[in-house]
């Protein structure tokens, strides 16, 4: 399997030549776009890996997990996935972390775990995905996006708990 990626360079590259294309120039050419993009998105990115980094290490994710957990039990969503839920739109390897917490804590096979794996299967890494594609491109008024992509992730929640109470027979 280790060699399946050199294979695929081997084939551009040679493909590239037989077509006659400047494979280095168009490989520089690539390299130098990529590096702009970067130096445009990396502000960006880097404020929110800070935020995210910010909001942990000050407890108040704990503070705002606390907060919503008697609501979530309330409404029926798994109180053991509100973390994961809450961090799903903001960074995807940090709900990913969540999510594998959830498993070793309450079982991939339970209704939390299968709740929490619909979640992730679902909803996206809203801030994230916005400060990429909307810096790259220097859009500055994102709120009717945010507004609506953070709608679209709570509907996937909302929707994540009854599809997998309808699909797994849990009591409604």
């Amino acid at each position: 399997m280790a060699i399946v990626m050199p294979l695929i360079a081997a084939l551009i590259v040679l493909f590239g030549l037989i077509r006659g294309v400047p494979v280095f120039d168009s490989f520089m050419l690539g390299v130098r776009d990529g590096a702009r993009t970067l130096k445009m998105i990396a502000p960006t990115i880097l404020g929110l890996v800070f935020a995210v980094t910010l909001l942990k290490t000050s407890g108040a994710v704990d503070v705002i997990c606390s907060a919503v957990k008697p609501v979530a039990d309330a409404l029926g969503f798994p109180s053991e996935i509100v973390p994961m839920a809450l961090l799903r739109p903001v960074s995807g390897s940090g709900s990913s972390a969540l999510l594998i917490q959830v498993y070793k804590d309450c079982g991939a096979d339970s209704f939390a775990g299968r709740v929490a794996s619909v979640i992730a299967g679902s909803s996206e890494t809203t801030f994230y995905a916005t400060a990429m594609y909307f810096g790259c491109v220097r859009v500055k008024r994102i709120r009717h996006t945010l507004v609506a992509a953070l709608a679209a992730d709570f509907t996937a929640m909302a929707v994540s708990v009854i599809a997998v109470r309808l699909y797994f027979g849990y009591n409604l």
